[in-house]
């Protein structure tokens, strides 16, 4: 499942937050999206979700947009957000189900996938309980759960680490590269640098609304001008010192 951006500009009614933005994401590949803090990143994912429209340019999933196909492009993605949004007066169980209904998938085969991870993340025993007893982790792990257990073809992960225990953390990198492997795509937003250049096959740096760079690690050196062993994380002190 291919996710195309060409030459979106956007933002919030007459504030541009995104200037003409161009990268792919390619089927079975993790690509990290990288910036400081208001560059944009959370503002790109709202506009692939659907959640903000461009003013300019065009965002496909396999060359349909949101407008031709709205059924189609909204079941390709799932999203796990940085910030947990779950229903006060649903239980897990019930968030589940209504995972399943919205993604018309088979109840037999999604409960066998959410059984499975609902066990890795020791929710298992927790089905009847409501949002209001879990804590931030528990809740986000909820998210993950609920978006893991579908069969989309894109996942879209906004800081997913923030609240995990590092067996969370190890456990749902587990999950994005088994989607990966399956031939998924994942679009990964993480300030966690180290972890992001472990896994990510491609990166989207972002600086100030706008793609300052993309490519694997090595074409990233090279735009920097940096050392064959340079970090992300020194490409990207790099980055943000440039004028």
């Amino acid at each position: 499942m291919t996710l195309t951006l060409e030459h979106v500009t956007g933002g919030y009614g007459n504030l541009q937050v995104l200037k003409d933005l161009n990268f792919t994401v390619a089927d079975g590949s993790i690509v990290g999206l990288i910036g400081l803090n208001g560059a944009g990143k959370s503002t790109t994912i709202k506009h692939i979700i659907g959640l903000l429209t461009p003013q300019q340019g065009k965002i496909t999933i396999d060359d349909k947009t949101l407008a031709e196909d709205p059924d189609g492009y909204r079941q390709a993605i799932a999203y796990v957000p940085e910030t947990p949004v779950l229903y006060a007066k649903l239980t897990l169980r019930e968030h589940l189900e209504l995972t399943m209904m919205a993604y018309a998938l088979d109840k037999d085969a999604a409960w066998a996938k959410a059984n499975e991870m609902l066990k890795k993340f020791r929710l298992d025993n927790k089905l009847d309980w409501f949002p209001a007893k879990f804590s931030k982790g528990m809740k986000q792990k909820v998210m993950i759960v609920a978006a893991f257990m579908t069969n989309a073809k894109l996942y879209i992960i906004d800081e997913p680490f923030t609240g995990l225990d590092p067996l969370a953390v190890h456990d749902l990198l587990d999950l994005v590269q088994a989607k990966k492997a399956a031939g998924a795509s994942v679009l990964m937003s993480t300030h966690i640098l180290a972890t992001a250049q472990q896994y990510a096959d491609q990166f989207v740096l972002l600086r100030s609304g706008q793609v300052r760079a993309t490519g694997n690690m090595a074409q990233l050196r090279q735009d920097f001008k940096l050392a064959d062993d340079a970090s992300l994380d020194a490409i990207y002190m790099a980055m943000t010192e440039e004028r």
